[in-house]
């Protein structure tokens, strides 16, 4: 099961009617840096119709489940909670939320976006698989860390490498 993050990280999209929830779910990924996205994914509205990419279960989504690749957004209204999962085995469960109120996306994004777009957010960015670094076994303690922490970078910058 994922992870029971406290506080709950959000983030607040903007997004059209005329978006699909395949684009919103692409969004969310992304904007909680996930990278390994070949999981399944589904939306679960709060009358229990369920969201996900057809084609991706073999008919043998759940009953009723409608396409999440050609779904639009429009079937929400202001204020309506549903639920997001990434990934069947880790369980990234996400309470989504539809605003109260429309916004001009011209005044908070300063554009119109093709697709949603996340403007404000907060909390911890956890990695997918729970790796602290990259080369992360989950058994393996900590590397050290260097006396001074920009040493072993290139320098690129004035204030990288071993020159400081």
């Amino acid at each position: 099961m994922g992870e029971d993050l406290w506080p709950r990280p959000g983030r607040v999209f903007a997004a059209a009617r005329s978006h699909t929830f395949l684009q919103l779910a692409q969004a969310i990924d992304a904007a909680f840096a996930r990278w390994d996205l070949s999981h399944l994914h589904m939306f679960t509205l709060a009358d229990g119709t369920p969201i996900s990419m057809l084609d991706r279960w073999d008919g043998v989504e759940p009953d009723g489940t409608v396409d999440s690749r050609t779904t639009k957004l429009s079937r929400l209204k202001p204020g309506d909670q549903f639920a997001y999962v990434f990934d069947f085995g880790d369980d990234w469960a996400h309470l989504c939320t539809v605003g109260a109120e429309r916004i001009d996306p011209l005044d908070e994004l300063g554009i119109l976006p093709d697709w949603p777009l996340p403007f404000q957010g907060w909390g911890a960015m956890p990695d997918q698989y729970g790796r602290r670094w990259a080369d992360d076994d989950g058994s393996s303690p900590v590397p050290k860390r260097p006396k001074n922490t920009l040493s072993d970078l290139p320098p690129i910058l004035p204030w990288w490498g071993p020159q400081r």
